[in-house]
């Protein structure tokens, strides 16, 4: 029984990185540990071809380090993707700190965080994300330049969110208007599942546009103060994928699209600004298309926020920001009609432009 435990742990030990199905050819991944402050993160540097890695820092509390590996990587593939799609001059990384940020995010731990961005000399550059405020990259900016997305005052182009919400926007409209004919959502039925920073500002839009708005969230005194801020409905049910709406958009965390959700799944369009919606790309893309559910691929439409943080790399202005955050607009629908033409999937159709740049930017660089 002993032998037997001790096979199991070793096996369950064995290719912590290389092993994993998350892994996807990823160029580094760094784990940080620092005792003094409780720091454990990890640095996911997984393309570099365009340029360095850029991709924001979330801290959450993960069940355990497996999850946290897992989370990793996959949103710094993602990022590869993002910055690609969107024509910036980007590779993709991302972090995750293991910690509830409510509680045991202090100074010294995101100081000492940018310590470590700092000791990668530029290969990757963070920004925020989820449980991370301006403010927090303000103080990784006081150890290291490698950051974006600092507070309008130090000179940075401040929070990131309002821009991500708006290009959230933008590939909603897109997407409504290859489904429904018309890009005008008002009267039409859509649940925001998640109001942080980004879906509260994408429950701004939609209440302003005239749509029904539905939301959801953990945070159950958040809910009642975004309810009564913006007069959304609260939801009551019991499966919010079930729910007869017009649009499901996952403001959360991802994979909310899997194999209980989108068996019962009844929304005509998914576009959201979670990452990594789908919990199997291609399965999940797949089991979509065939139910005629239109899927605005995530890392298109919510690139608002990194084309934000970009504007401080190449200096350039917010009205220069919105016209590239507007531009989501016409590449959701370009590539919607090119997966409706050659019968692929709307991720497909996004990774394989995605994935062309990519190639072609390899190609000059080793000729």
């Amino acid at each position: 029984m002993i032998s037997e435990l001790i096979n199991t742990n070793q096996l369950q030990k064995a290719d912590p990185v290389f092993g994993q199905l998350s892994f996807d050819n990823h160029e580094q991944v760094v784990f940080c540990n620092d005792k003094d402050t409780g720091l454990k993160a990890i640095i996911g540097i997984h393309n570099t071809v365009l340029g360095p890695a850029l991709g924001g820092t979330r801290m959450w509390q993960y069940a355990n380090e497996w999850e946290a590996l897992n989370d990793v990587l996959r949103l710094s593939r993602g990022m590869t993707f993002k910055s690609a799609i969107t024509g910036l001059n980007l590779g993709g990384g991302k972090a995750v700190i293991i910690g509830d940020a409510k509680t045991q995010k202090t100074p010294e731990l995101m100081k000492r965080f940018g310590e470590f961005v700092h000791s990668l000399s530029g290969k990757y550059i963070t920004a925020e994300d989820v449980g991370m405020e301006t403010s927090d990259m303000d103080l990784v900016r006081e150890v290291t330049p490698y950051v974006t997305g600092i507070s309008e005052e130090k000179g940075g182009a401040g929070n990131p969110s309002p821009i991500t919400a708006y290009g959230v926007f933008m590939g909603m409209k897109a997407a409504a208007k290859f489904k429904f004919g018309t890009d005008v959502l008002e009267g039409k039925k859509v649940i925001v599942q998640g109001i942080g920073h980004v879906g509260e500002t994408l429950v701004e839009h939609l209440v302003q546009e005239g749509a029904k708005v539905i939301i959801d969230d953990i945070n159950q005194e958040r809910l009642e103060a975004i309810s009564k801020k913006y007069g959304a409905t609260i939801y009551k049910g019991e499966n919010i994928y079930a729910e007869e709406v017009d649009i499901y958009a996952p403001c959360a965390l991802g994979a909310t699209i899997n194999d209980a959700t989108i068996q019962t799944l009844k929304a005509k369009v998914v576009a959201g600004a979670a990452n990594n919606q789908l919990a199997d790309e291609i399965k999940h893309g797949r089991l979509l298309q065939e139910k005629g559910i239109v899927y605005a691929p995530d890392f298109l439409i919510n690139a608002g926020g990194i084309i934000n943080v970009y504007a401080e790399l190449e200096n350039y202005d917010k009205t220069e920001i919105m016209r590239k955050t507007e531009n989501i607009y016409n590449t959701t629908i370009e590539i919607l009609n090119n997966a409706d033409v050659n019968n692929i999937t709307t991720h497909q159709a996004a990774l394989n432009i995605a994935q062309s740049r990519i190639e072609a930017r390899k190609k000059e660089n080793q000729q």
